[in-house]
């Protein structure tokens, strides 16, 4: 049974494990290609892809992984995978009540007995790049599913490699159409419905020229080696 982050007494006190933040300035995160949300500050997620579309939520994680790694990473760890001092975020539901409590944090910040523990991000980075971090870290895979395809993963990033300098010798709609189905059988550790996996992103971005069969081949070759 996963371990997931509630706003009970017991959840919150795991949530509060004391981590030394350090004097590290925020780095600021561009989201101009973002919609904004507006003044008020929202309760609920609004870059999910089921509200604000597919463009909108790949775009979303994009901006969210450079504000996460600059910001957020040295004390969650990369990917989300914490080293245990902090809360692990891959495993905050991916609803209106994880969404609650990661805003209050991230707005506010964390102070355990007079030290700051977590900064206040709401104010220095904004609404905008606090969702699109959320959208980032909800959509992180499980890891024990991705190992599962590792093999299949690597094959097809070695056919990319090896033909893609010759389009015409790769069948791109048959690779694209088994990437996106490995890649909807990846769950996510919040419980959002659709993960970030290399195997989904490589879809993407094979569009049935050279360069796009190096792209995935490189999106495959750094996941893989990250899941090593």
């Amino acid at each position: 049974m996963r371990l997931y982050i509630t706003l009970t007494a017991g959840a919150l006190s795991v949530a509060s494990l004391a981590f030394a933040h350090g004097d590290v300035a925020p780095q600021a995160v561009n989201t101009d290609s973002l919609p904004e949300v507006g003044e008020d500050w929202l309760f609920e997620n609004p870059y999910r892809a089921e509200t604000a579309g597919e463009e909108v939520w790949h775009e979303a994680i994009r901006i969210g992984a450079s504000g996460y790694n600059q910001n957020c990473a040295r004390c969650h760890g990369l990917e989300g995978v914490s080293g245990g001092l902090a809360p692990d975020l891959r495993f905050l539901e991916a609803e209106e009540f994880g969404d609650e409590w990661y805003m209050e944090r991230y707005r506010h910040g964390y102070t355990q007995n007079g030290t700051t523990k977590m900064p206040a991000f709401g104010e220095l980075l904004g609404q905008e790049a606090g969702w699109a971090i959320r959208t980032y870290v909800e959509t992180r895979p499980d890891p024990d599913a991705m190992a599962e395809y590792t093999d299949e993963l690597a094959a097809i990033r070695d056919d990319l490699a090896a033909n893609g300098t010759t389009p015409d010798a790769l069948d791109a709609d048959a690779i694209t159409a088994r990437l996106t189905e490995i890649g909807a059988a990846i769950p996510t550790m919040s419980g959002a419905p659709v993960a970030d996996s290399i195997a989904s992103r490589a879809a993407v971005q094979i569009d049935g020229t050279a360069e796009g069969y190096e792209t995935a081949a490189e999106t495959l070759t750094i996941g893989l080696s990250a899941a090593q």
